[in-house]
């Protein structure tokens, strides 16, 4: 069983066609599970949705609570990307032993559709949370990162290794 943590996001913003604004209604995760097809246990659950650049040190102590008490040792995070690596960060000194812990976003919202790298991201993160050893790590663009190596490029949008 995989437990699935929403914390909200780009990943989970909805469209305002009147005022052009995004705004958060309800997680995407339940029906991206459905159209994906995928077949793998997991548990969802809505911790918060908060847009991270407005997520507070208390947020990520919801978090990394809600982490260490989990019976899962396999554990996904849905994260907006502008903080997404502070809180990784703030997970991997907050005491959480022999389990997976696995954050990733979007860019661009999943109900924009089709432009979206949100269900590309979320695929590639189920995969990773399987076949990594415990740790605290980074998905995104198809790609993991120990939390103590990755960055985001705020020019390319694309996370990045520090060191490489």
């Amino acid at each position: 069983m995989i437990q699935v943590f929403v914390t909200g996001g780009t990943f989970d913003k909805e469209y305002n066609y009147i005022t052009g604004q995004l705004f958060f209604k309800d997680t995407h995760l339940p029906s991206m599970f459905e159209r994906g097809r995928s077949t793998l246990e997991v548990d969802v659950k809505t911790l918060m949705m908060v847009d991270s650049l407005e997520m507070r040190e208390e947020d990520r102590e919801i978090i990394a609570f809600n982490c260490r008490r989990s019976l899962h040792d396999k554990i996904l995070v849905t994260h907006g990307t502008d903080r997404l690596v502070e809180t990784a960060s703030y997970l991997a000194q907050s005491g959480i032993k022999d389990k997976t812990v696995v954050l990733t976003g979007a860019m661009i919202p999943y109900a924009f559709g089709t432009s979206s790298d949100g269900f590309f991201n979320l695929g590639s993160a189920l995969a990773f949370v399987q076949v990594l050893t415990p740790g605290i790590y980074v998905v995104m663009n198809g790609r993991f990162f120990p939390w103590d190596n990755v960055r985001k490029n705020k020019k390319t949008g694309f996370f990045e290794e520090l060191n490489g």
